[in-house]
């Protein structure tokens, strides 16, 4: 009987260490959001990674990522945002006649909901540890072209998504 217990005891203790790692390592989170459709919807099932960025590789142009931000949902929390990095410290971003120009070049973004309704910005550098993040619906994204939003320091970074589990007809790596 003792055996049993102490076997029990272990295999309890064994699935708490394992849960820690692998909590430590990614971050599930739901997408609550539709600005980042036709991508990501309302109701997806994402892990990010939250090691990502931590074990030297930087944060590039296409990444998608999750981050803290100043917003609040509706019970007063801070709210995490799901956003794609268009620009990375030290480049420029403008946007005019509805699309992103970076360093003065005109990117592709097969990503977006819709071409060219980025709206009009002028000419931004991006801050030293920061990035310029951009939902693909950008007709209903809040991101870093509103004040309330702005430029992403990389300190807010929760992860990189790196994987959709949900629904399991779209489960898809990035």
């Amino acid at each position: 009987m003792k055996k049993e217990i102490f076997a029990w005891i272990r295999d309890i203790i064994i699935a708490a260490l394992i849960a820690l790692i692998i909590l430590s390592l990614f971050k599930p989170i739901i997408v609550q959001q539709h600005s980042m459709e036709p991508n990501f919807y309302s109701g997806d099932y994402v892990i990010a990674f939250k090691q990502a960025y931590k074990l030297s590789k930087e944060p590039a142009r296409g990444d998608v990522i999750v981050f803290h931000s100043e917003l609040k949902d509706s019970k007063g929390r801070d709210k995490n945002l799901i956003k794609r990095v268009i620009a990375v410290e030290g480049e420029t971003v403008e946007i005019r006649g509805g699309y992103v120009y970076v360093n003065g070049d005109k990117i592709e973004e097969p990503y977006v909901l819709e071409q060219g309704i980025s709206g009009v910005m002028e000419k931004v550098v991006v801050p030293e540890d920061c990035l310029f993040c951009c939902g693909d619906n950008r007709e209903v994204s809040v991101d870093s072209r509103k004040d309330e939003v702005g430029f992403v320091s990389k300190d807010q970074i929760v992860g990189k998504v790196i994987i959709r589990l949900f629904p399991f007809n779209s489960i898809q790596t990035f």
